[in-house]
């Protein structure tokens, strides 16, 4: 889908009583507001409920909508925030509904424990998925059928996407944008909300562990910063280590646990996204593009490329180069 293709679509998430503003926040933060710089067609975003009356929000609040579940059926994406208790079972009105809206061909997202009625409704049955590393035990254990992974923040699974925990919901929205119009619209609208864009790691960082102010970090945050400023040129463990005055075997410990990940992973993963623009916005080469964007080969950038991205540079520039993207569009019309 690009950027063209958009225009209309109708994204819906549930609203449910004793419900937080936060997910259904993240959700009307990202496809229901229109910045007039970002000039390209947008989402028509539903609040949804599964009866008429309003809903209670904790803090005393009440939410009303005229969109029932028969909108959220009718949605081409429709979002399942984390239920209340993950322990009850899910409203079979609504399990019935993500069947239907499934069927009809939406994409179904669920964040958090979100995963619990889409894992109900037989939609994830065969599939990886992930929810709150709290509860992914639970999840495996009352769908035996279902993959559960607990690591990454969320898992795409073409037509069925499920997130983490609840701030994972903005990482999964940012994903469905840069699916659906490309990394320099996803990375635009990550910059007016002030949020990343992409982040690296996945939930082994934020399981319960003891937290305390470590400068150990600022020299690493500060070594992160300069490996982006020089994403083009060879990077080693050794120079990263040197940044932040200290030893390799150090820094390595210390860049894990504050990101989840390893440098080198993080740094592929840098210059995977630091890609996507050029691809989407510029006439080079792939093999220029890898040598832009710090790749010892376009072999090592193809290789990479498709274990993060799913498909090959040429055929991403395919679907998201602007130009290549219009003249699809007008043949299609």
């Amino acid at each position: 889908m690009t950027a063209d293709g958009t225009a209309g679509h109708t994204v819906a998430v549930l609203a449910y009583d004793g419900m937080t503003g936060y997910e259904s926040g993240i959700v009307t933060e990202v496809f229901g507001l229109r910045w007039p710089d970002i000039d390209v067609p947008w989402y028509d975003l539903k609040i949804c409920t599964e009866r008429p009356e309003p809903v209670r929000v904790i803090g005393g609040a009440t939410l009303s909508t005229p969109h029932g579940l028969e909108e959220l059926a009718e949605a081409q994406t429709v979002v399942i925030p984390s239920v209340r208790d993950p322990r009850t079972a899910p409203s079979p009105r609504v399990v019935a509904v993500l069947r239907k809206a499934h069927e009809a061909g939406a994409r179904i997202v669920s964040i958090c424990t979100g995963a619990f009625p889409v894992a109900e409704a037989g939609l994830l049955d065969g599939r990886v998925a992930t929810t709150h590393w709290r509860y992914a035990d639970l999840l495996r254990a009352r769908y035996p059928s279902v993959e559960v992974d607990p690591a990454p923040l969320y898992v795409d699974s073409g037509d069925v996407l499920t997130s983490a925990g609840c701030s994972a919901g903005m990482d999964l929205c940012l994903h469905l944008v840069r699916k659906d119009h490309g990394a320099a619209i996803a990375n635009a609208v990550a910059r007016r909300l002030v949020v990343p864009p992409h982040r690296e790691g996945g939930q082994a960082q934020f399981v319960e562990a003891p937290i305390g102010v470590d400068p150990e970090d600022d020299r690493i945050s500060r070594s992160m910063a300069w490996a982006l400023e020089n994403l083009n040129q060879p990077i080693t463990l050794d120079q990263l280590a040197a940044r932040a005055t200290m030893s390799a075997r150090s820094y390595l410990r210390h860049f894990t646990r504050a990101t989840g990940t390893t440098p080198v992973r993080w740094l592929i993963a840098q210059r995977v996204q630091a890609s996507l623009p050029l691809l989407e916005t510029t006439s080079a080469s792939v093999e220029e593009i890898a040598t832009a964007v710090g790749f010892d080969t376009a072999v090592t950038f193809r290789h990479h490329f498709v274990r993060a991205m799913g498909l090959a540079p040429s055929a991403y520039r395919r679907s998201f180069h602007a130009g290549e993207a219009v003249a699809a569009h007008a043949a299609a019309r």
